[in-house]
């Protein structure tokens, strides 16, 4: 159900306090007996609220120690590459981390300019490093990097996240995110006993050394995007950071490949003042949200589109990405990555292993799977977390990784690895590179692809949960669906393991020829996800989430 408020600006009683919110990071003391205060990895590490006692310092404490044991278990003993969002709570968090890991004897390598730093720039500086002679990645002996960023991504301004990136350069797995949360609530009850040393102390000892984030990933860019494509048609890219981390990379991109992107919204305000609420009644920073994007769609059609022929949004930790064409507004990340996907394996990454798949996640539209059967490109369906995309496109069984949530990254030019996280700045980079090269933008492709493979409607329905109903979705089987139609069409598959991997998606898929319905429960909150497509009309779609609510209820009972 979308909030009254939904796509309207924030009041000043939507925005946080961000003394009170910070105050209480460091006053407020968690109670390990109690389940939802204490540690829990996500598909996306450590989140919470230092107001609902759920991200405090005493969790940051305990989370960094068990970090620290766990790489000197792991045998890595190269430097600690550490970034942050514009998050309240990030810095703080970040400080502590520092603290722990300095007195652990750990190398960490911070900002050089005290800046912020995107997610992915974290993972591209972790697998550089990383990185042999060859080109190939390392992932045992000496000297090996892993890393830690501070962001819950696009969660409200009250929250923070902490997640640890092994080796790899990529979300954790889970024998390694389990790990480190059980260790973390060990510690929890006593962090005070943790050893740490003062921030200024820390900061300014031989462990902890400056790195120059933004020179090093916008320098390795242009292996990564086609910028003499773009630079030559004049295409003019818009970029609107949200208030996060990416907002100092686009003027050095500028001035690196001398393009022409403008920033249409720099503020960096962490209580996002200038947003529209979310779907949910909420401020949250998603770029792929058309609720959240009111104000700048808003703004673009009062005549800032005279400036810009498209424009692309990140949110905080810039892992995600918004597309925005004129006459169309806000894409459906779903759409974007179909025409992402035909362009990228349709000859313009000539050097991309020819055996490489499509990567998708299970809950991503079927309008994907079509355009790659049309392509001839094998699809690698996985369950939902980029983390599952990591060893893929390391091995090369897929060039480019997208999930419906509007994060995506895929291979260098030359068909290496370039980030295994999501990465939001490449997706509007490409979006110009689109563009110029085919002279429509990613809107008006998606289009032809309607006429091509068919229109489809897609929604995702959150419901309340408890703890307890979201441990029995780890359980269901096919056997517990007991329909056999949906919306009027006969069902076809009923998934419990994703069909590329066979990887547990930790709920279920039901699929018909023309329907689809997927629920598994959050990661980070008390809530089930329902997604759902049809490729029939809105009010089949309206009554396949009818029908999935009444299958999920159901099955957990």
């Amino acid at each position: 159900m979308v909030a009254k408020n939904a796509g309207m600006p924030a009041t000043p009683a939507d925005l946080i306090n961000v003394d009170d919110v910070i105050a209480q990071y460091y006053d407020n003391v968690p109670d390990p007996t109690v389940p939802e205060q204490s540690v829990i990895f996500g598909t996306s590490g450590h989140r919470g609220s230092s107001l609902k006692t759920s991200f405090n310092e005493a969790h940051i404490v305990a989370i960094a120690q068990a970090i620290a044991e766990y790489r000197a278990r792991a045998g890595v003993n190269g430097p600690l590459y550490i970034g942050r969002d514009t998050h309240a709570l990030s810095l703080p968090a970040e400080k502590t981390a520092i603290e722990v890991l300095v007195a652990n004897g750990v190398h960490v390598r911070v900002d050089s300019r005290g800046d912020v730093v995107p997610t992915p720039v974290i993972s591209q500086a972790i697998l550089t490093h990383n990185r042999a002679a060859d080109g190939t990645q390392r992932f045992s002996g000496d000297g090996l990097a892993d890393g830690i960023v501070v962001t819950p991504s696009h969660n409200p301004p009250t929250d923070g996240g902490f997640k640890y990136d092994p080796v790899t350069g990529g979300p954790a797995p889970a024998e390694a995110t389990n790990a480190i949360a059980a260790r973390a609530n060990e510690l929890l009850g006593t962090y005070k006993q943790v050893k740490r040393i003062p921030f200024e102390q820390a900061i300014h000892s031989d462990l902890v050394e400056g790195f120059d984030y933004r020179e090093h990933y916008v320098s390795d860019l242009a292996n990564v995007i086609d910028f003499d494509v773009i630079r030559s048609s004049g295409v003019r890219l818009g970029i609107d950071p949200l208030g996060g981390a990416s907002v100092h990379y686009w003027p050095l991109m500028n001035e690196k490949y001398n393009l022409d992107i403008g920033i249409v919204r720099p503020d960096v305000d962490p209580t996002w003042r200038f947003m529209t609420i979310d779907h949910d009644g909420k401020i949250r920073i998603d770029p792929s949200s058309p609720y959240a994007m009111k104000g700048l769609v808003d703004q673009l059609n009062a005549g800032a589109w005279d400036k810009y022929d498209l424009v692309g949004g990140t949110d905080p930790d810039a892992d995600r990405h918004g597309i925005v064409c004129p006459d169309w507004g806000v894409m459906n990340p779903n759409h974007y990555i179909a025409v992402c996907v035909e362009y990228l394996f349709g000859g313009n990454r000539p050097n991309w292993p020819d055996h490489a798949g499509i990567g998708k996640t299970l809950v991503s539209s079927s309008l994907i799977d079509r355009v790659a059967e049309s392509i001839h490109t094998r699809l690698v369906e996985v369950p939902v977390g980029f983390k599952w995309f990591v060893d893929p496109l390391f091995s090369g069984e897929v060039a480019f990784g997208g999930e419906e949530s509007s994060g995506m990254s895929f291979l260098r030019r030359d068909g290496h690895v370039w980030t295994t996280d999501k990465d939001g700045l490449i997706p509007d980079l490409l979006a110009a590179e689109i563009t110029a090269k085919t002279g429509k933008n990613p809107a008006q492709l998606h289009q032809e692809q309607v006429s091509r493979f068919g229109e489809s409607w897609y929604r995702r329905v959150d419901t309340p949960t408890t703890l307890e109903q979201k441990r029995k979705f780890a359980s269901l089987s096919a056997d517990d669906v007991t329909d056999t139609q949906l919306a009027g069409e006969d069902i076809t598959a009923k998934l419990t393991e994703a069909p590329g991997n066979h990887a547990k998606i930790g709920g279920i898929k039901v699929c018909t020829a023309n329907n689809w319905f997927a629920a598994r429960p959050s990661g980070t909150e008390n809530i089930y996800k329902v997604y759902a497509e049809s490729f029939v009309s809105p009010q089949a779609l309206d009554k396949v989430l009818d029908e999935a609510t009444t299958v999920v209820d159901k099955a957990l009972a």
